[in-house]
């Protein structure tokens, strides 16, 4: 169990490192000026762990809700792991917040539009369960550091 945690954690820091490369590359080649905004934003990472094959399938769904997301959330990316077999039932995206705070108020009002849950039950029978309630979802929040291209 202790190997797997060290795993998920180490393949968590590269999926990292490999988004602020591709951000840092990204900003410079696009010009973009949203890649430069406030230097105290708060990032966070939502990683999706599905059943057997349905990573896919909750792509789709992401695909589908990603402009009601957009209403109330700055999400960067969306990506799908295809190289480590380990991964390959994960959806993961990143969100940018300007404070925690905003991150709670943002969330709350996407959850409470009337066009969301359509969406979420959708989602829910193909994201894994460790309990009645529990899905394998992890939200990490991450700040950017000070040398950091993107802030």
């Amino acid at each position: 169990m202790q190997l797997n945690t060290l795993r998920a954690s180490m393949i968590c820091g590269a999926l990292g490192l490999a988004f602020v490369a591709g951000s840092m590359f990204g900003a410079r080649a696009l010009n973009t000026a949203q890649a430069k905004a406030e230097g105290n934003r708060l990032f966070q990472l939502m990683i999706y762990h599905t059943y057997p094959g349905k990573a896919p399938e909750l792509e789709s769904i992401f695909r589908k809700s990603h402009t009601l997301q957009a209403k109330y959330l700055n999400v960067i990316g969306y990506w799908v792991p295809t190289e480590d077999p380990a991964w390959k039932d994960t959806f993961v995206y990143l969100v940018a917040h300007p404070s925690r705070e905003a991150a709670d108020k943002n969330w709350h009002a996407f959850h409470s539009d009337p066009a969301f849950p359509p969406y979420q039950q959708a989602a829910i029978p193909l994201i894994q369960h460790t309990g009645d309630d529990d899905f394998k979802v992890e939200e990490i929040y991450m700040r950017a550091s000070d040398f950091s291209a993107l802030k």
